[in-house]
């Protein structure tokens, strides 16, 4: 799936289909003591409270958070942004709606720290407009291997064993954007870490869960 510089909203899959492919990937990569570290600590994909992260500890990071019955934000910052040094600076939260995280977003751009911002309701993104001339708000470099199922597989594979018979990467996050995972137990007996770490079943587990991956306990 191609991004466009600046990215466009048609350029994201559906925010349900982004959620389940990054939150899959950080599921897959959590143990407990990555859990302990603080998020300004950690790197890579993850899940918390807040939603779903991704910092790779330098150039780059970026949250997308659930905001009410089919509502998502995604924001975050890439250096190849040009957002804030273009003159005047892009006003990424310009149109926002009311439900978007106004604090943490305004603390983030008073802080330098924000390259863009795009939200989802009623099936549809959408972001603040753009003045011609700007390059790149960084959507691309941040979401490019997430919006494409072929991109975000590969990011899997160093996490997932391969079994004869058994849906490689590509096919287990179809089953991800359907909803909900079928046979978990089978796919947390496949863990691998290529950290050199044991894998955590049980912890993964707890972030399909959190992430809504899997079915849900039936209720008496």
């Amino acid at each position: 799936m191609t991004i466009n510089r600046p990215g466009l909203p048609g350029d994201l899959p559906p925010a349900e289909t982004l959620w389940a492919r990054w939150a899959l990937v950080a599921a897959f990569g959590t143990t407990a003591a990555r859990e302990s570290r603080p998020s300004a600590h950690r790197t890579g994909h993850w899940i918390d409270d807040d939603g779903l992260h991704l910092d790779d500890g330098g150039c780059t990071w970026w949250v997308m958070s659930r905001a009410g019955e089919g509502r998502y934000v995604l924001y975050g910052e890439d250096e190849s942004s040009g957002t804030r040094w273009h003159r005047p600076p892009v006003d990424v939260l310009a149109g926002g709606p009311a439900w978007l995280p106004w604090e943490e977003l305004e603390d983030r751009r008073s802080g330098g720290e924000l390259g863009c911002v795009y939200w989802y309701e009623d099936g549809t993104w959408a972001r603040a407009p753009y003045p011609d001339g700007l390059d790149d708000d960084g959507l691309d470099c941040g979401m490019g291997e997430l919006a494409d199922r072929a991109q975000a597989a590969r990011l899997l594979v160093e996490r997932l064993a391969p079994v004869d018979g058994g849906p490689g990467p590509e096919a287990v996050l179809a089953e991800a954007e359907a909803g909900p995972l079928r046979d978990v137990d089978a796919l947390l007996a496949r863990l691998r870490d290529p950290d050199g770490e044991e894998p955590e079943p049980a912890t993964v587990a707890r972030a399909l869960a959190r992430a809504g991956l899997t079915p849900r306990p039936a209720t008496g």
